[in-house]
């Protein structure tokens, strides 16, 4: 069974991948629409999930509610940056300069949550929280 921090690993590591394949995508080609509708529903469905059940139970500590916070935060942002996507056409030459936005944002976010969010939530959650909090995260991202 895996915990929390793995879940949200494999998560991560998918958009990382869509992303990567998104940004050697042309114009307004299948590819493209087919890895954004993918990439825009897992980064939609991963931040619904990790809200509820990574940074609902941190932001009720004193030592995670504020980066608790600045993790719904660049949520916020991402999905402003999702939203211009959504209203630029796949053929325009902003597309990609948008997508390399979204791209740079959501990286500095996974890298910041894995590398200083983690250990916080390691110190804070109990073992069988990690646990718990894996199978409810898993359940809502497969629903």
């Amino acid at each position: 069974m895996s915990n929390i921090f793995e879940e949200l690993r494999e998560s991560h590591e998918k958009q990382r991948l869509l992303m990567d394949a998104l940004t050697s995508t042309k114009g307004d080609s299948a590819t493209r629409q087919i890895f954004y509708a993918d990439l825009k529903e897992e980064l939609q469905q991963h931040a619904i999930a990790e809200e509820r059940y990574f940074y609902a139970p941190l932001i009720k500590k004193d030592k995670t509610v504020e980066l608790s916070r600045h993790g719904i935060a660049e949520h916020h942002s991402i999905d402003k940056i999702i939203e211009k996507l959504d209203n630029t056409e796949f053929s325009s030459p902003a597309w990609l300069t948008i997508m390399h936005s979204l791209q740079h944002k959501v990286l500095h976010h996974l890298e910041e949550e894995e590398h200083r969010f983690f250990q916080m939530a390691g110190k804070v959650f109990t073992e069988d929280q990690k646990l718990n909090l894996a199978t409810q995260y898993h359940k809502e991202m497969v629903s």
